[in-house]
């Protein structure tokens, strides 16, 4: 297993236990007898919230194994910036159990929803901050990667750092509203990889 090798695996348990721990904030109705259907259509918050954070997970996933897929070597400051990251990955249950649990209530939606969304502006940054070391200097990547190119995308790789803010603001009009953009970003990011140029190959 090569330096990366290690922290991909760490980070994969990480990411793999909070996705799991999702799934048990949606309690199964008590005593609804005859009402069971009407009683799980009651709980469609924790539907919404499991769905959107799932994807957001997932896709948070996705990229650190793409990133981490070009990277030959770590450095101490690489493994601390990981450990943040995956702190915030850790904590995203949490939000998402808030949404559930406040997502009808008329004024405590919209301090659930910012929270929420305060959690996707820590990520963003702490993503964006991570890829700002890499290409810093690019000696951190293995030789498939055009460092130059890398940098030049540091603008591109920024765009979550303004675009979830402006959901922070969101999350004051309307939390539906807010988590159905988080599913709508989770899905953008689903379709836009992390931007890593390689190298060109003379044929």
């Amino acid at each position: 297993m090569n330096e990366s090798g290690r922290v991909e695996a760490f980070s994969d348990g990480v990411f793999a236990i909070a996705i799991t721990l999702l799934i048990l904030e949606i309690k199964v109705p008590k005593d609804a007898g005859d009402r069971l259907w009407s009683a799980l259509g009651e709980q469609w918050p924790s539907y919404a919230a499991y769905a959107v954070t799932f994807l957001v997970i997932g896709i948070m996933w996705v990229n650190h194994h793409t990133v981490f897929g070009y990277i030959a070597h770590v450095d101490r400051r690489l493994l601390f910036l990981n450990l943040v990251l995956l702190m915030g990955v850790a904590a995203l249950p949490w939000p998402a159990a808030l949404m559930a649990e406040y997502l009808r209530e008329p004024n405590a939606s919209h301090v659930a929803a910012a929270v929420y969304s305060g959690f996707m502006v820590f990520h963003a940054l702490v993503f964006q901050l991570l890829w700002w070391h890499l290409t810093k200097s690019g000696h951190l990547f293995d030789d498939r990667v055009d460092a130059a190119a890398a940098r030049a995308t540091r603008g591109r790789f920024a765009l979550g750092s303004i675009v979830y803010p402006v959901t922070v603001g969101l999350a004051f009009v309307s939390a539906p509203l807010t988590l159905a953009v988080h599913g709508v970003l989770a899905v953008y990011y689903a379709f836009n990889q992390v931007p890593v140029p390689e190298r060109a190959t003379s044929s």
